[in-house]
């Protein structure tokens, strides 16, 4: 039976991520999380967003560049604070427990092989080490107190040294998810320049190297060629990652979450009350998706590098095989990724308008517009279950404004 589809009433700025186990929306004034924990249950976290918008967020071009920087910092931060409240990080702890003591059995087992016993010495028959004879010379040391003062000792000390702890651990935690953060935006990025920047121009290199007839003499011309094999490698290496992480059980289940943040906002804008039943009913591609806002960019890519080799002419007066060396050589392939991570600028910034007014208006333009990113989305918004509804459906509902500043 197919489905219906409801048509939008309204145009909405609201938009959301899919987390592990829950989802994120965010408002014009308010952003909201909304996850299950270990439980079953619903956690729901509601924050303020900044009351003031900088200038630069006002500027085309320059504000697709603001927008989707602060979008990839916040999203991070909730994504790890989802992992934290749905209990993934007990889960990899009691993994690592469990791969420590498996380890540590083979190690007796090894042990015993050899004839040496795996069992530690009890502490304090060991003369020979004053570093085990430590804790047990303190134990002595406090036996020897004041009998009637050593409870009333520890009553007034023991909730001191808990919160001393907890504060240690607290700090140690806060540590540690920034320095995971950090580490895990440098691997991205480098991930990210490695696969979608290099690759791509040193295959194109390589095919030049083993066809020479992809390389025309019109310098035009094969900078279109390169423009377009370029665009069609990253194309294949994004859908080919994408694909290649949804076989994962847990990211199918993230993008399950992302089909339920994407009905729940067609279902708002279609002026439905938010129930799981009429959320259900909805679309799962929608126009604003991150996904969409990928291909474009890729898209946008192809066209801004048709320039690259024809502007390094205009400006160095030779073609970079003249310059940098032969064209199979690293100098070139670096020189050109370099120009091309310059230029991500100005890719994200029109990416990001494209996908606004594919958002804003449906006709043909805007539909041939959306259609790379709708075929992309079959891959990473699945169909969500009633469960998964009922998160989008909580945290839309706490960052819909009632003055309507949500008008896109």
């Amino acid at each position: 039976m197919k489905k219906d589809k409801c048509p939008p009433c309204k145009k909405t700025s609201i938009g959301g991520q899919a987390l592990m186990e829950g989802i994120m929306m965010r408002g014009p004034k308010k952003t909201a999380m909304a996850v299950r924990n270990p439980e079953g249950e619903i956690v729901l976290e509601i924050k303020q967003n900044d009351s003031k918008t900088p200038l630069i967020a006002k500027i085309p071009v320059v504000r697709g560049v603001y927008s989707f920087t602060m979008s990839m910092i916040q999203g991070y931060k909730c994504l790890m604070r989802s992992a934290e409240i749905s209990g993934l990080e007990e889960a990899e702890e009691e993994m690592r427990r469990e791969a420590e003591a498996k380890k540590a059995a083979k190690a007796a087992k090894k042990a015993a092989k050899k004839g040496i016993s795996p069992v530690a010495e009890p502490v304090g028959e060991n003369h020979d080490s004053p570093a085990e004879q430590a804790p047990v010379a303190q134990e002595i040391f406090v036996e020897e107190q004041a009998p009637v003062t050593e409870q009333a000792a520890t009553a007034v000390e023991a909730p001191v040294i808990e919160e001393k702890k907890e504060k240690k651990k607290a700090d140690g935690a806060s540590l540690t998810t920034t320095l995971v953060m950090i580490l895990g935006v440098v691997l991205g990025l480098g991930l990210a320049i490695v696969l979608f920047k290099f690759v791509p121009t040193a295959l194109y290199d390589l095919l030049v190297w083993l066809i020479p007839a992809l390389k025309p003499a019109n310098v035009a011309l094969e900078s279109l060629i390169r423009s377009l094999i370029e665009g069609i490698l990253k194309i294949v290496i994004v859908v080919g990652y994408m694909a290649a992480v949804s076989l994962m059980k847990e990211i199918r289940r993230t993008f399950r979450y992302h089909g339920a943040e994407h009905k729940s906002i067609f279902c708002y804008e279609a002026g439905l009350e938010l129930t799981v039943e009429n959320v259900r009913k909805q679309r799962r591609f929608h126009p604003r998706c991150g996904t969409s806002f990928l291909i474009l960019m890729v898209l946008v890519n192809v066209f801004v590098s048709f320039f690259i080799e024809p502007s390094f002419i205009a400006i160095f007066g030779g073609s970079m095989k003249e310059i940098l060396g032969p064209i199979h050589g690293v100098l070139p392939t670096l020189v050109r990724t370099g120009i091309s991570l310059v230029l991500l600028p100005l890719v994200m910034g029109i990416g990001y308008e494209l996908l606004k007014l594919a958002g804003r208006y449906d006709n043909f333009l805007t539909r041939l517009i959306s259609l790379p990113g709708v075929w992309l989305q079959h891959i990473t918004v699945l169909e969500p279950d009633d469960s998964m509804i009922e998160c989008a459906i909580a945290a839309i509902k706490e960052v819909i404004p009632e003055d309507e500043s949500d008008k896109w």
